[in-house]
């Protein structure tokens, strides 16, 4: 491999391997650097382009011949327009710079030649065995359908995933005035229009709707000129009288692309022939952009081509993955747009706006306190409270608040007994301000330990120690409740302690206890293997759960959560990968059903009829074969017919060759299903580390109680923090007389954080 590349081939002729050319070219003069791409120099695909003040930096600082350009052609505007049910609701202060794809373009081509990129229009280029042979460096930015990736799919292990709404890409002769997005209720199922303007007689205009919509209003019988005409008359408030143009567009579906890889020897791959992120979000011309930018500076500042595309790679990687993040979370609300339509119009619009996370309720509000506040109002915030502190009632227990502490083995109990660890830890979690703390999974039985270290509430000594907890929380934290979770291990018990090894079994010496299940599966292959609990025995697990829920009872809990989660014996029942049983207790969902709800009315039936119930349920098991989105709406539809107050949706540790789809929120997507479509409130868990998530999860309706677990190890004071960051001292959060001197923030030095590697060396 050559210390710095020479001669450098470029595969496609867009934004991102252009731009690569000349940022290349521009560092280094004696370069050659030649682009080849297969459509003729006007010929360009989509309409506006829009890019960010972030990226436009980049640009600035990279190349001020390219910035000064673009700054002359961009059409810039701050509000965003959302039409539903008939009404308008504007947020403003975005900040939107677009202009026209081949305008981008034309510039791009125009800076090529000035610096002496060789450009080949109309040329298919080389094979590529060929340009790795005869030149140094082979960037390849040929777009979603790469001939380069497939040529080399072992190398780079592509993923592609097809989604199921169809768009197409249209314009319009006439700007809009805002980022617009307009739902249509049609009689075949609903439709959105998304517009914005790219110059100052022109608009972007996509149409997009469910694969199933489309079909029902016959596009798929359509020619271009039929549909783009049917378009026209369905948006007609969006866009008058006037007609939409096409430009060799069609209907499509989305494919997110996303590669083990992004190097395979002298080939690189950039822009979405690496990555695809939903354009409902924005972003695939900024991130192809970007990765011209950050290739550059890599080749700059590295002393071999094989450590820059190593630096490249490691630059970009995390970038990409939390904007493909966002893309895919903004692209699954548009896909399931039907289950919202019934919010009323401002929440609505402030779901939408918040869809990806990457717009939340704090910097909305910096944005627009207005719309924000009226959204607040709307939804019933008392004058000044955040959405986070607003009471919430489950069953007959009022919260004050929709911050829950979540349960979290401690394993740290002496024969089941909680001691003085649980009472300092619980204790100051309630003292903390959450609404709801949540014990760990306290065991029904000895046999139903995860390990020697976790607790019960099978024993008269056990109750005990667990009321004193429970006093404590009542007298010295009035106002916080304190719920119990009930569970039984299954499979995954007789486990050593998490941290001499998380689910490893206990040493064949120590005091193993034998392992029931719904069926004899290991859950790892050195698990030890579990008995499958015969039909005769489910009766005993049944008494075990009801005499664990008096004790509870007696022990003064708030509340009781039954663990139907994480593959525990309950769990085991409920997923196809755990449930292999033939008898009326295994085979379809309603035989696999049975016997946790059989438990639940077991436990439903003694516990106080004042007092809610609520159940934690996997409503995914990450794993080829196992529950379905679907069945898990049906699982909670079942436990709220039952009595459920309310669905704590969890997800995953069913199955120990899982495939999580780690992440920000990650399992809120599953929590707002089931509250849209089971019509239960829910509990949403996973990595919510933020007041403004809360924030932002509750006041959009995907939500009613955030539980957060590891923020609460961080800081036992969580939510108080969380109050006085927000300079909030209402009724929904109280500070203890003790601790009434430090509900001010600190006073701290300056910190700034590293801005984003957007620049070239100069």
């Amino acid at each position: 491999m050559t210390v710095r590349a020479r001669r450098i081939a470029v595969i496609g002729g867009g934004p991102g391997g252009l731009y690569a050319a000349a940022l290349l070219k521009r560092l280094d003069p004696d370069r050659e650097i030649t682009v080849w791409e297969r459509n003729a120099p006007n010929d360009t695909f989509g309409f506006g382009v829009v890019l960010s003040d972030e990226t436009l930096g980049g640009i600035e600082h990279a190349d001020p011949v390219v910035y000064r350009a673009l700054q002359d052609e961009f059409v810039r505007w701050d509000d965003i327009d959302i039409v539903h049910q008939g009404r308008r609701h504007t947020s403003t202060g975005h900040g939107f710079a677009a202009l026209g794809r081949r305008r981008l373009l034309e510039i791009l081509h125009s800076r090529c030649r000035e610096l002496g990129v060789d450009l080949r229009f109309q040329a298919e280029a080389p094979p590529i065995d060929e340009l790795r042979e005869a030149y140094d460096l082979v960037i390849a930015a040929d777009g979603v359908h790469s001939k380069t990736r497939e040529a080399y799919a072992d190398a780079f292990g592509p993923h592609i995933e097809e989604h199921r709404n169809r768009y197409i890409w249209l314009a319009a002769d006439f700007a809009f005035d805002a980022f617009r997005f307009d739902i249509a209720e049609t009689e075949h199922g609903v439709m959105q229009l998304h517009g914005y303007p790219f110059s100052e007689g022109g608009s972007t205009v996509i149409v997009e709707m469910r694969e199933e919509v489309w079909q029902a209003a016959g596009f798929d019988r359509m020619d271009v000129r039929e549909s783009i005409e049917a378009c026209a008359k369905i948006f007609t408030d969006a866009l008058g009288d006037r007609t939409l143009k096409t430009n060799n567009s069609s209907w499509l579906t989305f494919r997110t692309v996303v590669n083990d890889r992004w190097s395979h020897g002298n080939c690189v791959l950039i822009g979405d022939a690496a990555h695809t992120a939903h354009f409902s979000i924005g972003s695939g011309t900024k991130l192809a952009v970007e990765d011209a930018l950050a290739l550059a500076a890599c080749l700059t500042e590295q002393p071999t081509t094989d450590a820059a595309l190593t630096a490249y790679e490691e630059e970009r990687r995390p970038v990409v993955a939390s904007t493909q993040r966002a893309a895919r979370a903004s692209l699954q609300w548009f896909e399931e747009l039907g289950r919202y339509l019934d919010q009323p119009p401002r929440q609505f619009a402030f779901n939408l706006l918040t869809r990806s996370r990457r717009v939340t309720h704090e910097n909305l509000r910096l944005r627009d306190a207005g719309f924000t506040e009226a959204v607040e109002r709307e939804f019933g915030c008392p004058e000044g409270t955040p959405p986070m502190f607003t009471p919430f009632r489950l069953g007959g227990l009022e919260l004050r608040n929709r911050v829950v502490v979540s349960p979290m083995d401690m394993y740290s109990a002496v024969d089941g007994v909680p001691g003085d660890f649980h009472l300092v830890h619980l204790g100051a979690r309630a003292l903390g301000g959450a609404g709801l703390v949540m014990t760990e999974m306290v065991c029904v039985s000895p046999e139903g330990r995860i390990t020697p270290g976790c607790a019960g509430l099978y024993t008269p000594e056990q109750a005990a120690s667990w009321r004193r907890i429970v006093d404590f929380v009542h007298t010295r934290a009035p106002g916080t409740a304190i719920g119990v979770q009930l569970g039984h291990s299954g499979r995954k018990g007789s486990t050593r302690l998490m941290w001499e090894g998380m689910d490893e079994p206990l040493p064949e010496r120590d005091d193993n206890w034998p392992l029931v299940a719904a069926s004899a599966l290991r859950y790892r292959p050195d698990s030890q293997l579990p008995r499958e609990l015969p039909t005769a025995e489910l009766a005993d697990v049944r008494e075990q759960f009801t005499s664990a829920a008096r004790n509870a009872a007696r022990s003064g809990f708030d509340l009781l959560e039954l663990h139907c989660a994480h593959g525990y014996l309950l769990s085991g029942f409920l997923s196809p990968l755990t449930n292999r049983r033939t008898d009326a207790y295994g085979g379809s969902l309603e035989g696999r059903l049975r016997f946790p709800l059989e438990v639940f009315d077991a436990v439903r039936e003694v516990w106080p009829d004042d007092r809610p119930m609520t159940v934690r349920i996997s409503a995914t098991d990450w794993a080829e074969g196992g529950t379905s989105a679907e069945e898990a709406v049906a699982i909670a539809r079942a436990f709220a017919a039952h009595g459920a107050d309310a669905i704590d949706v969890s997800t995953g540790q069913v199955v120990s060759d899982e495939r999580p789809a780690f992440g920000r929120s990650y399992q809120v997507p599953y929590a707002d299903r089931i509250r849209a479509e089971a019509g239960v409130p829910v509990v949403a868990v996973g990595a919510i580390s933020s007041w403004d998530d809360v924030n932002s999860l509750v006041l959009a309706g995907r939500t009613d109680l955030c539980a957060l677990a590891r923020p609460h190890l961080y800081d036992p004071n969580w939510t108080l923090h969380a109050a006085a960051e927000q300079g909030y001292a209402g009724p929904g959060v109280t500070w203890p007389q003790q601790y009434g001197a430090g509900s001010r923030r600190p006073q701290t030095g300056r910190l700034d954080a590293p801005k984003p590697r957007l620049m070239l060396p100069g």
